[in-house]
């Protein structure tokens, strides 16, 4: 089954059990593909609804943020609710000492040794590590951390 399809049926499911939260944030999220496909005149595929929901989930975590420091806690429960909802449809995460791997044997590869071979050594490892499964702002940081 595909992300879409899987992420439509869990709509009727959510719809059938009065799930607001999972209703309304499955809807945003079809509106987003929606407003996705007329932009760019292309179909979404599961790597590009992969990428859409790492967006809302990347600017629900910035709302968060200015919410707690705005002493806003309730908008930020529900938009901590939202993530959660959106997070079963990501692939299961690699933890640090994963990537740390990864980036070891992207080092040992390109035989970079400073900071200058950055970007020998990411383009290495956005091929190498699965889309979706890892932040790569905590990748890049790891690669700086080995480098420097």
């Amino acid at each position: 089954m595909t992300l879409l399809s899987q992420i439509q049926s869990d709509l009727k499911q959510a719809m059938l059990d009065k799930d607001d939260m999972t209703r309304d944030t499955l809807r945003m999220f079809k509106s987003e593909v929606q407003k996705f496909e007329i932009d760019s005149k292309e179909t979404v595929d599961d790597a590009k609804a992969l990428q859409i929901i790492n967006k809302m989930i990347k600017q629900r975590n910035d709302s968060i943020t200015q919410f707690t420091n705005g002493g806003r806690t309730d908008l930020a429960e529900k938009e901590q609710e939202e993530v959660k909802v959106l997070s079963k449809y990501k692939p299961e995460q690699l933890d640090e000492a994963q990537i740390a791997d990864k980036v070891k044997d992207a080092i040992a590869n390109t035989g970079a040794s400073n900071m200058q071979d950055i970007g020998k050594v990411m383009g290495i490892l956005k091929n190498s590590i699965p889309a979706g499964t890892a932040d790569m702002g905590l990748v890049s940081k790891i690669v700086k951390e080995h480098l420097s």
